[in-house]
């Protein structure tokens, strides 16, 4: 038991001890007593109307019971005069002598309150040497040890990431078998530090670690050092290494370590003392002057950059090693471990569902079968099917949707001409990513969704497909721009994310004729405050070089948009027809639509679309309908297009 819970029930029993004694007695006596008089009751023994009395010698309290059976106290002379017990004895009175006085019932009520008082002061002295304790302990580690039956995930478990589970399982071996690596003159690397982005499963590979390892695994999170004390963190630091060394050979394992490893000196302010001082602690720990044997740290983070250079170096952290996003191979198995023990309709193919899915960490995937499965009980369905799946896509991708939002015929009307352009140029432009879905249900924080998903996993991309992009984006404002001759606040998200991929093009890229192959103003984290106080690294002509620049990228990319969509006029009315009819179209439909009104396929190669993992259309609009009826179209833009550049 606890001893908090230990001390409670103590104090629990203490006071029902002294409300028994002070209840208990009250409640057992249920004789009704009468008080009278001394001259009273010698009347009474006098007339045979006392049956008893029972003198106490001390007192002179005489209690007894009356002729007519009611019970009686009196208080007499102490001590009793000799005439009064003749008068009770000549009247038949039985008379008794009571001398109750005695340890107990002088002292009991006295002592009663002597325990309390010293359970109160044994209790206030406990509290007190608690306090000290947790004081004293503000200096330990909070690090939590796990034996070789806890925690129970193991490689297996961990699907996927060959290479990685390969490097750290060298440690894990070196650590159960290390003399099978000193013979060759191998040494253990003291520090593995696990970089990747959040959900790639970095917790998890140290859990495997846990789960594997013969050896003591102590976890902690780098946010557990820091207190508000200075000096705290550090000797945190020295009573893990600590514990760890006598239990040697061991691994530790700290999550989160950029928040104790950033780089010392940056910050506004000239950085954090408590960081620094448990940061130098850590150095020192894993390669100091007296460095630590048999201790092995792995450590995770997604913010390397920001981690100093002294904790990076080798004989610290020797190994780096990368948890990417998972790929098509790694995201399958992925599925399979977070689908097992679920009921999957055997339609379910799990395959076409990692080919749905790219770009997802496995934390996203496992949240995806999640959401598939309450969208199987929100339709009442014994098993998982695709449609659960397809479903749960559309709410991880484009927001939860938002049934509520009413939108009146002019802005359904508006947002569906605003998201038919996005889907033409997706669909009609050679390097964009394929055409998956369009709706104008509103979703998340956005009025309408246009829907595309890569072919196949992309690392690099070529300038054209960020120009395709760029262009893509456009479509949007340029199809308002066509149909009602003005434009309106729907495009602020894609003129935002449109200006910073340009910047970005000219700046870091070096995808600018004017600029050339120099990268300017890379983005350092503002909060690190190494670059806060610093000029720019590009002069005031520079500067105004790139402004132009990213100006001239993004009016071709407008210019683009307005050729084809000019072009594609008839095919942007079709969808836009569709979609005020279904609100749903998938990338099949309205690539049909597409086609149909252009005359001919857009592609001679076949649509460019990715098909819903249901492989059922939304809708099934196969030509452009009259109804509902479109604003009038304007004729001519307000705005004229700039002249496109000679190549």
């Amino acid at each position: 038991m606890a001893p908090e819970s230990r001390r409670r029930l103590i104090t629990i029993a203490i006071v029902a001890f002294v409300l028994g004694i002070l209840i208990i007695p009250s409640l057992f006596s249920n004789k009704t007593v009468k008080t009278i008089s001394y001259s009273a009751l010698i009347h009474d023994a006098r007339h045979s109307q006392v049956i008893s009395a029972s003198i106490n010698t001390s007192s002179g309290v005489i209690t007894g019971q009356l002729s007519n059976g009611t019970n009686y106290t009196a208080n007499g002379p102490a001590p009793i005069l000799t005439d009064e017990v003749s008068t009770f004895q000549t009247n038949n009175v039985v008379v008794t002598f009571a001398n109750p006085s005695s340890f107990a019932s002088t002292f009991l009520p006295y002592l009663i309150w002597i325990l309390i008082f010293v359970g109160f002061f044994v209790f206030a002295n406990r509290q007190a040497k608690g306090q000290m304790n947790g004081m004293m302990s503000v200096g330990r580690s909070k690090a939590k040890q796990f034996s070789e039956d806890r925690p129970k995930t193991t490689f297996a478990d961990v699907a996927g990431y060959l290479g990685v589970k390969q490097e750290i399982s060298e440690v894990v071996e070196f650590l159960k078998t290390p003399a099978r690596y000193k013979e060759i003159g191998a040494l253990i690397p003291k520090g593995i530090l696990l970089v990747g982005p959040p959900g790639t499963g970095k917790t998890m590979l140290a859990r495997a670690v846990a789960g594997e390892a013969g050896v003591p695994f102590f976890s902690v999170s780098g946010s557990d050092f820091m207190e508000m004390f200075v000096g705290v963190g550090a000797s945190r630091v020295r009573d893990l290494f600590a514990t760890a060394r006598k239990q040697s050979p061991a691994i530790v394992f700290i999550d989160e370590i950029d928040s104790i490893g950033r780089k010392r000196g940056a910050g506004v302010g000239g950085g954090h003392d408590e960081r620094e001082q448990t940061l130098n602690q850590m150095l020192n720990e894993m390669d100091g002057f007296d460095p630590t044997e048999g201790v092995v740290v792995i450590a995770a983070t997604n913010r390397p950059d920001v981690l100093d250079p002294a904790l990076l170096r080798p004989g610290r952290f020797d190994r780096q090693i990368v948890v990417p996003l998972p790929d098509l191979e790694e995201r399958l198995p992925i599925l399979q471990v977070h689908a097992k023990g679920k009921p999957l309709d055997p339609s379910v193919d799990l395959e076409m569902v990692a080919r749905g899915t790219p770009g997802m960490s496995g934390a996203d995937l496992a949240n995806l079968v999640n959401e598939a499965a309450l969208h199987a009980v929100r339709r009442h369905s014994e098993t998982i099917g695709m449609e659960d799946f397809e479903s749960a896509r559309d709410r991880v991708m484009m927001g939860q949707l938002r049934d509520t939002m009413v939108l009146n015929d002019e802005e359904r009307q508006r947002i569906a001409f605003h998201e038919s352009g996005h889907a033409l140029l997706s669909y009609v432009l050679p390097k964009t990513d394929p055409l998956h879905k369009i709706t104008i249900i509103p979703r998340g924080m956005a009025l309408g969704v246009t829907m595309t998903l890569p072919e196949e996993d992309r690392h690099i991309m070529s300038r054209e497909h960020l120009e395709d992009s760029l262009c893509m984006r456009m479509g949007g404002r340029v199809a308002e721009l066509l149909v009602y001759g003005d434009l309106s606040t729907g495009a602020a998200d894609d003129l935002q994310r449109n200006t910073e991929l340009a910047r970005r093009m000219v700046r870091e890229w070096g995808m600018s004729k004017e600029i050339g192959p120099m990268a300017w103003g890379a983005n350092n984290q503002v909060f690190l405050g190494e670059d806060l106080m610093h000029t720019r690294d590009y002069s005031d002509h520079t500067s105004q070089v790139i402004d132009d620049e990213v100006e001239r990228i993004l009016r071709e990319q407008e210019a683009r948009a307005i050729e084809v969509l000019t072009l594609h006029r008839r095919g942007l009315e079709a969808v836009t027809s569709a979609l005020l009819e279904h609100e749903t179209l998938d990338g099949e439909t309205a690539a049909r639509l597409i086609d149909e009104a252009h005359g001919e396929p857009v592609h001679a190669h076949g649509t460019k679309t990715v098909s819903s993992l249901t492989g059922v259309n939304r809708a099934v609009a196969k030509s452009p309908k009259p109804e509902p009826a479109l604003s009038p179209v304007a004729t001519t833009p307000n705005w004229q297009p700039p002249t496109l550049p000679a190549v």
